[in-house]
C-alpha cells in the first residue's frame, strides 16, 4: 500500500485488544485511517495492558512508553491523567519528522503547549468534557479518598482544558461535545465515534432476556447496574444478563439475592457482542450524559430492542433509534413491551441501517480527519 498521509497517533492506553469504550475508538479509528492509505506511527502509554502484535498490521511503526504513576503527581497542578503521560522519549520520536500528531484524550495532551511543536499540525480527540466526566464519577464514588481524587482530578481539568488552544483542531466525539468546545475554541469538528460495525445485523426472532454491559470498575456504570439489578428487575418477572469486568462487591451481592439476574466477569468482546446480538433487549441506562457511549453503538448496530434513558441519548442524533424510558415506572413498562414482542421488526432495522450508515461510517469519518492532516 502507498501512503499519501503521515500521522502520529497518541494513545493514552493500547487499543487493543478493544474491550472499553476509549480503545474501541481509538483502535477502529487507526484501522479506518490505515484503509483509507494512511501511514501511522503509533505512541501508546502502557500500564496493565499487554503489548499488541495486532497493532502491527495498521501502523508502520509502533512505540510504548511506561505511564509514570509516582503519588507525588497527585500534588500538582497539571492533572494527573495528563502529567502521568509524559515522555522524553515520545517527545523526541515525534521530532524525528515533522507529519502531523494525533492526541487521543486530554490525558495525551502533556506535549501540546510545547515550542518544539508550535506550527505542527496537532488535533486533539476529546472523548468526554473531561472535568464534567470526573464530576460525575466523584458523584456515584462511594469510597471517600477516590472521591476525593476525582473533584480533585476534575478542578485541575477545568483549568487545565485551555490547553486546547494549542491545538490547531479539536476532533470533538459527541455533538454535545462539540457544542461545548465550539463556544470556547476556534476550530472544533465533530468526528462520531469509531467502532466495530459495518451495518445494522439485528437477529430475527426473539429471545428470553435483557441485556446489560460496561466497566463494571467504572462508577457510572456500576451505578446503572445495580439500579436495573434493584428498581427494575427486582419484580423478577423478566431475565437480565449483566456482563462486564470487575463487579463491585455491592453488585456482587445484589445479583446473588436476585435469581432473575446473572453476572458475567471479565468476558472478552467476542462473547459480550454475541450477547448483545442474542438479547431481546439491550437495557441501557446511564446517570451521566458526556461524551458518547460505545455499547449504546454497539446495541443499535447488532442488536434487537434497546431501551435508554435520556442522559445516554442526549445530543446524540440517536434518539429516534432507541426506546426512551426516564422512571422506573416507563423502564418497567417498555421492557414489558419488548420482552413480549414476537419480531424486531423490520421498519426498525431499515431505519437504523439509514441513520447510522450515513452518520457512523468509519470510512466517511477518517476521511474527516484526513481533510485535516494539511
Amino acid at each position: 500500500m502507498s501512503f499519501e498521509k503521515h500521522i502520529h497517533i497518541i494513545s493514552f492506553d493500547i487499543p487493543y485488544p478493544p474491550d472499553y469504550g476509549g480503545v474501541i475508538d481509538v483502535f477502529y479509528k487507526l484501522k479506518a485511517l490505515h484503509a483509507a492509505g494512511v501511514r501511522i506511527k503509533m505512541h501508546c502509554f502502557e500500564y496493565g495492558r499487554p503489548q499488541s502484535t495486532e497493532l502491527k498490521k495498521y501502523c508502520a511503526e509502533v512505540f510504548y512508553y511506561p505511564r509514570k504513576t509516582a503519588k507525588s503527581f497527585l500534588f500538582n497542578t497539571l492533572p494527573y491523567i495528563v502529567l502521568s503521560r509524559q515522555s522524553e522519549e515520545l517527545k523526541s520520536n515525534l521530532l524525528k519528522d515533522d507529519a502531523p500528531v494525533f492526541m487521543e484524550g486530554l490525558h495525551s495532551t502533556f506535549l501540546l503547549p510545547s515550542e518544539e511543536f508550535e506550527g505542527r499540525i496537532k488535533i486533539v480527540r476529546t472523548h468526554n468534557v473531561e472535568h464534567e466526566y470526573y464530576e460525575n464519577l466523584a458523584k456515584v464514588e462511594r469510597n471517600v479518598f477516590k472521591r476525593y481524587y476525582f473533584y480533585n482530578e476534575a478542578g485541575k481539568l477545568k483549568k487545565y482544558e485551555a490547553v486546547l488552544r494549542k491545538a490547531t483542531t479539536i476532533a470533538a466525539i459527541s455533538p454535545n461535545d462539540c457544542n461545548y468546545y465550539s463556544d470556547i475554541f476556534p476550530s472544533v469538528k465533530y468526528i462520531p465515534a469509531f467502532h466495530p460495525f459495518d451495518e445494522v445485523s439485528s437477529l430475527p426472532g426473539k429471545s428470553d432476556f435483557a441485556f446489560y454491559h460496561g466497566n463494571l470498575s467504572v462508577g457510572e456504570n456500576n451505578e446503572a447496574a445495580l439500579f436495573l439489578v434493584n428498581k427494575i428487575f427486582e419484580d423478577r418477572k423478566h431475565k437480565l444478563i449483566i456482563a462486564g469486568s470487575k463487579p463491585s462487591a455491592d453488585l456482587v451481592k445484589a445479583v446473588k439475592a436476585n435469581p432473575a439476574v446473572s453476572l458475567l466477569a471479565d468476558r472478552n468482546p467476542e462473547e459480550i457482542y454475541e450477547l448483545v446480538r442474542t438479547a431481546q433487549c439491550n437495557i441501557l441506562p446511564t446517570f451521566q450524559s458526556t461524551g458518547i457511549k460505545l455499547k449504546l453503538l454497539a446495541a443499535l448496530f447488532s442488536g434487537r430492542h434497546c431501551i435508554v434513558n435520556a442522559p445516554m441519548v442526549e445530543g446524540t442524533g440517536l434518539e429516534p433509534l432507541c426506546r426512551i424510558a426516564n422512571t422506573v415506572e416507563e423502564m418497567k413498562l417498555s421492557l414489558d413491551q419488548v420482552m413480549s414482542a414476537s419480531n424486531f421488526p423490520k421498519e426498525e432495522q431499515i431505519l437504523r441501517n439509514k441513520y447510522l450508515s450515513e452518520n457512523f461510517s468509519n470510512n466517511v469519518n477518517a476521511h474527516k480527519i484526513i481533510q485535516m492532516l494539511g
